[in-house]
């Protein structure tokens, strides 16, 4: 019930957006705009400003680095496995494969400094700066293949694996901004999670799922139990500190990326589908992230 009640400011966020653009005057065409602005702005400061403001000891975050990249992987390797199920549309696996391993930064950034402050932020700063460009390369080359797009050049325009890579860059070198301009981009940074998640919620909708349930189920058993339980499972036996473990497993255990709808729009893909795979993954995600949470601290006592 804690872990319910801590994400339930955040899921609240995304219940608004779904009332506000079925219910006002600010329909979809407002929240399209608002989506490319998170995407292209306003999220890849947060990632940014989220890496450079807490600096990353080597050390103390290999294991965990280690730990996410193992289920980023292990998702990348089943989502693509499910493209040899028979009667497996390729479009709709190519757009859809994206869902079993992406996760959702806004909540994930958002619920980490409901568990841990400061802290639950840097560690999760962490698990987004090395899995961010992994899941976008993984989510881009089915899209790229199937579309006929070039697989480095949409790469190096992604904005988030842009954004990650400068605040490592940045953070490795130990860069300080002035205090105008660094709370400036905080600020913008902090727009990022009330937007994102209204835009979610704006965005939910179930009737592309209808083009392949079988896939849709696969995918989403990828992202909701067989991911949560790996990094439950990987994060004892690599003997993480409790704060570690527990973000791990909420990392591994979040509703996939509201962004997987634009890419997949952006690059030809099959978006009904994609936009409903998100829903149901949000609407999943209210449920098992709670008891993902609750069975780490059942299994292994902070």
């Amino acid at each position: 019930m804690r872990d319910l009640l801590l994400l339930l400011p955040d899921f609240l966020l995304i219940v608004v957006g779904f009332l506000v653009c079925r219910y006002t005057v600010l329909g979809r065409p407002v929240w399209e705009s608002a989506e490319k602005l998170v995407y292209y702005l306003l999220f890849p400061v947060l990632l940014f400003t989220s890496i450079v403001r807490n600096p990353l000891n080597p050390g103390d975050a290999a294991a965990l680095a280690a730990g996410g990249l193992a289920t980023v992987g292990l998702g990348i390797a089943l989502a693509y496995a499910l493209k040899r199920w028979p009667g497996v549309d390729a479009t709709l696996h190519a757009s859809g494969a994206q869902v079993a391993f992406r996760f959702n930064s806004y909540v994930a950034l958002a619920m980490a400094e409901r568990l841990g402050g400061a802290a639950g932020v840097a560690q999760m700063a962490v698990l987004v700066a090395v899995c961010v460009p992994l899941c976008n390369a993984g989510a881009v080359l089915p899209l790229a293949r199937h579309g006929g797009h070039h697989l480095g050049r949409e790469l190096m325009r992604n904005p988030l694996i842009l954004s990650t890579l400068g605040g490592l860059f940045a953070n490795l070198l130990g860069l300080q901004f002035p205090d105008p301009v660094g709370t400036v981009l905080q600020r913008i940074g902090q727009a990022a999670l009330p937007l994102g998640l209204m835009a979610v919620g704006a965005g939910l909708q179930l009737g592309g799922l209808t083009a392949s349930p079988a896939l849709a189920a696969g995918l989403l058993a990828i992202r909701h139990a067989l991911l949560p339980l790996f990094a439950l499972i990987f994060g004892v036996w690599l003997g993480l500190p409790a704060l570690q473990l527990t973000v791990l497993v909420a990392f591994a255990a979040m509703p996939t990326a509201s962004s997987c709808y634009v890419l997949a729009v952006r690059m030809g893909g099959h978006g009904p589908f994609v936009a409903g795979l998100v829903t149901v993954s949000t609407l999943l995600g209210m449920l098992t992230l709670p008891a993902w949470l609750a069975l780490r601290l059942a299994w292994v006592s902070p």
